[in-house]
């Protein structure tokens, strides 16, 4: 029941994350796109967790393909709220939208990052039996 209830949480806050980008690219005084770039970082960021989680031994508390990983990961994320920061500054977009989507990047990553706590790991439960 703990895992329906971390799935549902997790549904939810990614639901909210999703509804803030929507709202700092659709508002009528806003209205421009461009912002929804950042939907490709939210897909890429955490392929390269899956794919050192798959390739690395669980003994070892640090290897180079987990250190890489994160290494990649944290340059996703940074490009992430980087792009909204640089359409702001050519004036493509308002400050007001930048903010939108710069906390929807937060609630979207502490999500995905949650998702990584919850079912990542553990003996309890795990993600794979969704």
């Amino acid at each position: 029941m703990a895992g329906i209830k971390a799935l549902v949480g997790l549904s939810f806050s990614g639901a909210m994350g999703l509804t803030l980008l929507l709202l700092g690219c659709a508002l009528e005084q806003y209205g421009i796109y461009w912002p929804l770039f950042v939907l490709i970082f939210y897909v890429l960021s955490p392929i390269p967790t899956f794919i050192s989680r798959r390739l690395s031994d669980g003994g070892s508390s640090s290897n180079a393909c987990r250190e890489l990983a994160y290494f990649l990961t944290t340059g996703i994320v940074v490009s992430s709220f980087g792009l909204p920061i640089v359409l702001a500054r050519t004036a493509t977009i308002q400050w007001g939208a930048c903010g939108l989507v710069m906390t929807g990047n937060a609630v979207i990553f502490l999500t995905i990052f949650g998702f990584f706590v919850v079912f990542g790991g553990g003996d309890e439960f795990s993600w794979e039996q969704w």
